[in-house]
């Protein structure tokens, strides 16, 4: 048998191949590492500024998938449990690194829609993401890219949920300020 039929065979039946790498198949494994690695290092890249760190905790989050890929129930998508292994990761690589700070100020909060903004390409959307101090991106990450609610926010981060709506509230209002300089430089308004 050709080996390259194996591949696409493997390739076009998830669940055969979930199975596979389960049951600890390398190819099967490699075959899902390349399919959703991309992909897992941006979800890493969003909370982690340094790329060789957000590897190595993709790395590591892979690990994990792969060691308890056997406990996947199929209920779901899989990309949605892959994704959620490395949002954990990151934030406990964050923690261990002892840089994740949440304020408990006490504000008024509110949904502003950001408006007014320039052109940006991924990069610099990233780079503004970067900026934010820790507790604000990744409170701003779960639930603005994400799609985390508060609730599960806070049971995550071990907050209370105001606390995860106020760092979200703060994330946005530097993220507003930030693209105003921007708009700023660019178009020379005020």
């Amino acid at each position: 048998m050709n080996p390259l039929l194996k591949v696409i065979q493997l390739y076009n039946n998830e669940e055969q191949l979930i199975k596979k790498a389960a049951h600890n198949n390398r190819d099967a494994q490699r075959i899902l590492y390349e399919m959703y690695a991309p992909k897992m290092l941006s979800v890493c890249r969003y909370y982690i500024n340094d790329v060789q760190h957000a590897e190595e905790v993709m790395l590591n989050g892979f690990f994990k998938v792969f060691k308890n890929l056997i406990d996947f129930e199929g209920k779901g998508s899989f990309e949605g449990w892959i994704r959620r292994i490395m949002t954990r990761e990151a934030i406990s690589f964050l923690r261990k690194q002892q840089r994740v700070e949440f304020t408990t100020d006490d504000i008024e909060y509110h949904s502003n829609a950001i408006s007014d903004y320039p052109e940006m390409d991924v990069e610099d959307i990233q780079a503004l993401i970067d900026r934010l101090p820790e507790g604000y991106r990744m409170v701003f990450v779960m639930y603005a890219i994400e799609g985390y609610k508060h609730q599960e926010i806070a049971e995550t981060l071990n907050i209370s949920e105001g606390t995860s709506k106020s760092q979200l509230f703060k994330a946005r209002k530097v993220l507003q300020e930030n693209i105003k300089q921007i708009n700023k430089a660019s178009y020379g308004t005020s």
